[in-house]
């Protein structure tokens, strides 16, 4: 199979995988995506239950950096006081291929 972008001498910038690690290479950050992928939108404890020891300043600091990068968008259910739950855009949705093939290769090789 070849790929239609040139890999610079350094994986810089320019690099298209290196790009999309920028925006959900950190740790935790594909597994925030999981959840909303497979179950839909969620709310902040939900995410602190499914993901057994995340940090809450680590969570709420993947949340921010997806909500800046849209890749996820949150919605208040309700004012007093602010609650919201946390749901993937359509930029989101589209890493669909990318969870489905991380999971049959974890089920394949992941041990």
């Amino acid at each position: 199979m070849r790929y239609l972008f040139l890999m610079p001498k350094s994986f810089g910038s320019h690099c298209p995988v290196a790009k999309t690690l920028d925006i959900v290479g950190e740790r935790w950050t594909l597994l925030i995506v999981r959840d909303l992928f497979f179950y839909g939108p969620r709310r902040f404890k939900d995410f602190e239950e499914s993901l057994a020891g995340i940090a809450p300043n680590t969570l709420s600091a993947r949340i921010k950096g997806l909500e800046e990068k849209d890749v996820i968008a949150k919605r208040l259910y309700t004012d007093h006081p602010p609650r919201a739950e946390y749901y993937l855009t359509d930029k989101g949705r589209a890493l669909e291929p990318v969870l489905k093939t991380l999971l049959e290769w974890g089920k394949r090789y992941g041990g």
